[in-house]
C-alpha cells in the first residue's frame, strides 16, 4: 500500500481545487442572482461547471482520505509491534545492569524513588528567569531596537475593532482624535477579496457623511451592498471604503469643506492611520477617490474640486447642490494639479436632482481659475420603481466611475 505521506501530498491539492471550484461556483451563483434581480442577461453554465467539479474532486479527496487512514493504520500497527519489543528490550537490560551502576537517591527519599533528571531546571535555577535562546536579553541592542520599534509604531498601528460584516465583507472601527483633539469615529470596510493576496494593496473610497459627528454608513447602511454589487458584477477593481465622522462645529459640514477645504472628515491624521492599519494604496490622487450619496453628495463634490491633491475623482449620487459656492470653492483650488474629474449621477425620475445637477455645470464651466477645466460626467440613465433599488444602481454606478479612475490594486 503506498505510504500515507504520499496520499497526503496529493489528498491536500484536490482537497484545495475542490474548495477553489466550490467558492467560483458559489461566488458565480451570487453573480447570476444579482444579475435576475435587475434584470442582467445571466449565464449559469460556469456556475454549473464549477459545481460538477468540485463535486468529483470531493468524490477522489475521499477516496484518498480513505486510503490514507487505512494505510496510517496498518504503519501504526507495526509501529506499536516494534516499540513494544525495542521497550522490553530495554527493560531486560536495566535489569542485567549491576546495581552499583544505577543513579543513587538523593538524600531522605522514598526508597524506590528516582533521581531528579539533571536535564529538568529547577524551580530555583538562576537560569529559570532567563530569556530563551531565540529572544534577546533585556540589555542587548536587538531588545533595544525591538522596544524602539514598538515605541515608534505605537500611535501609528492604530487598533481597528471588527464591529459587522456587511456586503459579505469586514466592517472595522476606531476612535480618532480629530483637529479639535475630539475623538471621532473612523470606519473601514474591507471587501470580500482584501484575503485574497497579502501583498495587494487596494485603492480606496471616502464615503462622505452629512450629519456632524456621523458616519455615511449609519445616515445609508445599504451603501457597502452597492459598492460590492460593483465588485461582484466585475464592473469595480476590488476597493477599501474609508467613513470617517463628518466635521462638527457646524450644523452643515458640507458648505464646511467648500469654504475651508482642509475641514475633511479624512485629515491627515485618519489617512495616516488607515494606510498603517490596512493594505491602502499610498494616499495621494492616484489611489484614493471621493464619494457622496444624497446629502453628502455635496460634501464629496467640494472634497473633490478644492483638494485635487488628496483626489483624483469624486462622484455625487443624487445630490442637491450649491452651484455659485462650488465654483468659487473650484476657483481657488491648488495650481499645477491635473484636472479635476466629477462624477454627477441622479436617477431618470428625480428632475429636482437633475436640474440641481445641470446648473452646477453651468456654473463650473463658467466659473474661474481651475473651475472651467473640470471634467463633469452627468449620468441620468438610472430607473428603478423603487428609490432603493435606484440608489444601490447609482452608488453601483459611482464605484464603477471611480475605479476605473484610480490605480488598481497591486502588489
Amino acid at each position: 500500500m503506498p505510504s500515507p505521506l504520499l496520499l497526503l501530498l496529493v489528498l491536500v491539492p484536490v482537497l484545495l481545487l475542490a474548495c477553489w471550484l466550490a467558492h467560483g461556483a458559489w461566488s458565480r451563483w451570487r453573480g447570476e442572482q444579482s444579475a435576475r434581480t435587475y434584470e442582467l442577461t445571466a449565464d449559469s453554465r460556469p456556475a454549473v461547471l464549477r459545481l460538477i467539479g468540485a463535486v468529483g474532486c470531493g468524490l477522489c479527496a475521499t477516496g484518498l482520505a480513505v486510503a490514507v487512514v487505512l494505510s496510517a493504520q496498518a504503519g501504526w500497527g507495526g509501529g506499536v509491534r516494534q516499540a513494544r519489543a525495542q521497550a522490553g528490550a530495554a527493560a531486560d537490560a536495566v535489569r542485567a545492569a549491576p546495581a552499583a551502576a544505577r543513579p543513587a537517591p538523593p538524600p531522605n527519599a522514598a526508597p524506590g524513588s528516582a533521581a531528579p533528571s539533571a536535564a529538568l531546571p529547577s524551580a530555583a535555577s538562576p537560569s529559570a528567569g532567563l530569556p530563551s535562546a531565540g529572544s534577546p536579553s533585556p540589555g542587548s541592542p536587538s531588545a533595544s531596537s525591538s522596544s524602539a520599534k514598538a515605541a515608534t509604531a505605537g500611535p501609528a498601528a492604530t487598533r481597528f475593532v471588527t464591529v459587522g460584516h456587511p456586503a459579505e465583507g469586514e466592517l472595522l472601527q476606531a476612535d480618532l482624535p480629530g483637529a479639535n483633539g475630539r475623538l471621532r469615529a473612523v470606519r473601514v470596510w474591507l471587501p470580500p477579496h482584501y484575503a485574497d493576496d497579502l501583498a495587494a494593496r487596494f485603492p480606496v473610497i471616502v464615503l462622505h457623511a452629512v450629519g456632524p459627528g456621523r458616519t455615511a454608513d449609519a445616515e445609508l447602511p445599504d451603501i457597502y451592498e452597492g459598492l460590492a454589487s460593483a465588485i461582484k458584477l466585475n464592473r469595480a477593481h476590488p476597493f477599501i471604503a474609508v467613513a470617517p465622522a463628518a466635521p462638527t462645529g457646524t450644523e452643515h459640514p458640507c458648505d464646511l469643506i467648500a469654504a475651508a477645504p482642509q475641514a475633511l472628515g479624512d485629515d491627515a491624521g485618519v489617512r495616516t492611520a488607515v494606510a498603517a492599519a490596512f493594505r491602502t494604496l499610498p494616499p495621494g490622487p492616484q489611489g484614493w477617490g471621493a464619494l457622496g450619496v444624497e446629502g453628502g453628495a455635496p460634501c464629496a463634490v467640494a472634497a473633490g474640486l478644492t483638494r485635487p491633491d488628496l483626489y483624483r475623482a469624486a462622484a455625487g449620487v443624487s445630490g442637491r447642490f450649491d452651484a455659485t459656492a462650488l465654483a468659487r470653492a473650484a476657483a481657488g483650488a491648488p495650481p499645477g494639479t491635473a484636472p479635476r474629474q466629477l462624477l454627477l449621477a441622479v436617477a431618470k425620475t428625480d428632475a429636482d436632482g437633475q436640474s440641481s445637477a445641470q446648473k452646477l455645470v453651468a456654473a463650473l464651466h463658467a466659473g474661474k481659475g481651475a473651475a472651467p477645466k473640470t471634467v463633469v460626467t452627468l449620468s441620468k440613465v438610472v430607473q428603478d420603481s423603487a428609490p432603493d433599488g435606484a440608489r444601490l444602481q447609482l452608488v453601483r454606478l459611482a464605484a464603477q466611475y471611480l475605479s476605473d479612475l484610480l490605480v488598481r490594486p497591486a502588489g
